[in-house]
């Protein structure tokens, strides 16, 4: 009963816009269910308030659904795609990295944006959104008020992106490949990949899922240099354990996909766990956009946005050069 008084009021408003939000995606198929959800999630954030009652389910919803989701798409696919994808995108996936890298650090300083914040807002533009700046933060032991402004900043970008992804998408007559690394490489956290790459298609959702992936693992390398550089002079054990970096559901992806290719889950499922996968991140982004504050997108002050504005477009072009320049657009 606990359980229930904890997450079932904050559960109950994105079941119900995610309702509201999949009728909508069938009659206007160009947003999607994902896009109305998170369109219509932030509308009642922002009339209704951050309310606390609403956080534990919301924040249930906005992650681990989301996850669930993620998995699910893992099961319609084999490792053999799994591996093909990520493989052929490589050259895109880390070309992207290095200009999102380099461009934040020089970016930041050309903006007078203090350091630690400059690095999360870079780290979440290039890896992969909130979750990169959990990691970081912890890492480099970022305050509260940076790591507070940068996922604002991220934020800000996520809504964006799933919004305006697909129309320019379309409008660029992108094929639902080139969609989706593009998704995977330039849209910041896993949730708006999802989002705005399932809109797109089935395809695009698979190889962007596939792209995000395999960029959320540079998380691990990266966030050892990290440990090593703030704690070099302190004892090892102040340091993280490479494999805590990487996440469980990232793991359940490729099991389900094994599960996939082994037979355990049948190819003839496929189009029912893709259709239980977009319902699922319809609900997800609804409680995503809940979450989303007007109020604190304006406390954070023009610098830091106008930094993951500028990161974000350089690494979005940067995609589509790269998959220009490599043949995959």
């Amino acid at each position: 009963m606990n359980l229930v008084r904890r997450y079932v009021p904050g559960l109950l408003p994105p079941l119900l816009i995610g309702a509201v939000a999949y009728g909508a995606g069938h009659v206007f198929p160009v947003l999607g269910g994902p896009i109305v959800a998170i369109i219509l999630g932030l509308l009642v954030g922002q009339f209704a308030g951050q309310r606390a009652s609403w956080k534990a389910g919301t924040t249930f919803a906005g992650k681990k659904v989301l996850q669930a989701s993620i998995v699910m798409l893992g099961a319609t696919m084999s490792l053999g795609q799994v591996a093909s994808t990520g493989g052929r995108t490589l050259p895109v996936l880390f070309g992207t990295l290095t200009v999102a890298l380099l461009g934040g650090w020089l970016l930041a300083k050309l903006l007078r944006i203090e350091k630690v914040l400059g690095q999360l807002v870079t780290y979440g533009t290039g890896i992969c959104g909130a979750s990169a700046i959990a990691t970081m933060s912890a890492v480099i032991g970022a305050p509260a008020t940076a790591i507070a402004l940068s996922i604002t900043v991220i934020v800000v970008y996520n809504v964006l992106g799933a919004i305006f992804f697909p129309l320019i998408g379309h409008a660029m007559g992108l094929s639902q490949a080139a969609f989706g690394l593009w998704a995977g490489t330039a849209i910041n956290d896993t949730s708006s990949v999802v989002a705005a790459a399932t809109v797109y298609g089935a395809t695009a959702a698979t190889v962007a899922v596939v792209v995000k992936l395999t960029r959320t693992l540079a998380i691990v390398p990266l966030a050892l240099y990290e440990s090593w550089r703030t704690h070099r002079h302190s004892e090892a054990g102040a340091r993280p354990v490479w494999w805590r970096l990487i996440p469980t559901f990232l793991v359940l992806f490729l099991v389900a996909a094994a599960a996939r290719s082994v037979g355990i889950v049948p190819a003839s499922w496929g189009p029912v766990i893709s259709q239980l996968a977009y319902i699922g991140t319809t609900v997800a982004m609804a409680a995503v956009g809940m979450g989303s504050s007007l109020r604190h997108i304006k406390q954070a002050g023009w610098r830091p946005v106008l930094l993951g504005g500028l990161l974000w477009v350089l690494v979005g072009s940067s995609s589509l050069i790269l998959q220009r320049l490599t043949g995959t657009i």
